[in-house]
């Protein structure tokens, strides 16, 4: 069984005011003719199709494009799954008619929704599909249980999935969740404020392939045949020196795997550059690849004039410019007063100390984190 396997393309995203359509369309037509090239049985998109719930047109059209392509042109089947970003309504809207065309989604979760069976030369495989669900969607479906958070959340669907699952066929699970082992990136929408959102890597343990979405960086989560493929794209400074790929998966009779790391070349990099605005300026002369979107670090001492504006006359996709402010002792401010790198509830508490002079409480923390939490659900279900 030859499957490609891919996550997070997150289609309609905005980086630093830039519309990225035309970037992911660029690496798709890639992706389209690795599908061409491969001829894998089945295509895995494990979450965060688009950016938001409700997506724009050109991400909408786009994706319909690349589908229709893969699915027509190629007739390669795909199954998806609705990420955290996602919304499952809108995502899963006419399933039934798009599975006869080879297209599977699951939008919302549905325990008794039945595996995709595939068959190769040596029999079947099942694909079990659980997209993202928050912890009191899932304790809707286990009324008898107490399902607090992500882990247990997990553990009572992977439990359900082995209750049914036939003994000695191979089998493959897809999922979005963050599983303990795994690295997250900035870019990432927390799947919850309070730090519950973690599971374990060994509820994944029987399967002989486990696709995951939601961390950006490609790797594995505890064990080999645990894996993210990581985004398509790089979507934050964070994420500049990652190595974006597609996994590319062959299991043999048995179910023992082997993975290839295929690359995507993007239209645009995204890099990090540091150095003396003169350095820079000349050095962007020279450099083949000024077009990528840059994050530069200026280590110019005192005023300059309209700094970002010299910088876009060679570098003409400078999005960000950080130049470092030095206490009055000469040391760099501390990593951990930048405030872009707090998550929402740091930022809520520096706020409310701020303003109060207090700490915050631990019941002010569990108020905050449902607020949060409600309101990222309102955004996936709107």
């Amino acid at each position: 069984m030859r499957i490609l396997h891919t996550s997070d393309w997150h289609l309609g995203r905005i980086f630093h005011g830039i519309h990225l359509t035309e970037d992911q369309a660029h690496i798709l037509d890639q992706f389209i003719t690795l599908v061409h090239d491969t001829k894998p049985d089945v295509i895995l998109v494990a979450g965060d199709i688009f950016d938001r719930s409700v997506p724009p047109t050109e991400a909408v059209n786009l994706l319909d494009e690349v589908v229709s392509k893969i699915l027509i042109d190629e007739g390669v089947p795909i199954m998806m799954i609705a990420g955290n970003h996602d919304s499952p309504d809108r995502l899963g809207f006419g399933y039934r008619l798009l599975e006869e065309r080879g297209l599977n989604i699951s939008g919302k979760l549905k325990i008794d929704r039945k595996p995709v069976i595939l068959h190769d030369a040596y029999g079947p495989v099942y694909f079990y599909a659980i997209p993202y669900a928050e912890p009191a969607l899932v304790r809707e479906h286990f009324p008898g249980q107490s399902i607090q958070g992500h882990e247990e959340a997990m553990g009572s669907i992977i439990q359900h999935i082995h209750g049914h699952r036939p003994q000695n066929i191979r089998n493959v699970l897809m999922a979005h969740a963050f599983v303990a082992g795994g690295e997250e990136s900035e870019s990432e929408r927390p799947l919850s404020v309070g730090g519950s959102s973690v599971v374990r890597a060994d509820y994944f343990k029987d399967f002989h392939y486990v696709a995951l979405g939601h961390l950006h960086r490609p790797q594995k989560a505890g064990e080999e045949h645990i894996r993210y493929s990581g985004s398509l794209m790089k979507y934050s400074f964070s994420e500049a020196a990652h190595k974006k790929a597609v996994n590319f998966i062959e299991m043999d009779e048995k179910g023992d795997i082997r993975i290839e790391y295929i690359s995507l070349k993007p239209k645009r990099d995204l890099r990090c550059v540091e150095g003396y605005l003169q350095d820079l300026l000349k050095a962007g002369e020279q450099d083949n690849n000024r077009e990528d979107y840059l994050k530069v670090t200026l280590l110019d001492e005192g005023a300059i004039l309209d700094a970002i504006g010299k910088l876009r006359k060679v570098y003409p996709n400078v999005l960000h410019i950080e130049r470092p402010q030095l206490t009055s002792n000469n040391q760099l401010v501390s990593a951990d007063k930048d405030f872009r790198k707090m998550n929402e509830l740091h930022l809520f508490a520096s706020f409310l100390g701020q303003v109060t002079d207090r700490e915050i409480t631990e019941e002010q923390q569990k108020a905050f984190q449902q607020v949060l939490d409600q309101y990222y659900r309102m955004m996936r279900e709107g």
